[in-house]
């Protein structure tokens, strides 16, 4: 199991920006779209995109990432949230 999830939608522009910005930074994770999972849907709907970290087993939602990061500040960021 990948321990980070990007929640996100087909056709939302934030979350194919933060997608292209993970893959582009080297990040392993797995996206999953809101509008298929009837709970993630009614946690996340208007919230998109959204990243959770299951490192430790349990489910944490990371703070909203600024759309201004690039790729290597993004993968700075996730460090500094615990995550690689």
């Amino acid at each position: 199991m990948t321990a980070l999830v990007l929640v996100t939608r087909v056709g939302c522009c934030l979350c194919e920006g933060l997608e292209e910005k993970l893959r582009a930074a080297g990040v392993s994770f797995e996206a999953v779209d809101v509008d298929r999972d009837p709970q993630l849907l009614a946690r996340f709907d208007l919230e998109v995109p959204v990243l959770l970290d299951r490192s430790t087993g349990a489910e944490r939602v990371l703070p909203r990432v600024s759309p201004r990061l690039g790729a290597p500040q993004l993968a700075l960021w996730l460090t500094q949230q615990g995550v690689q």
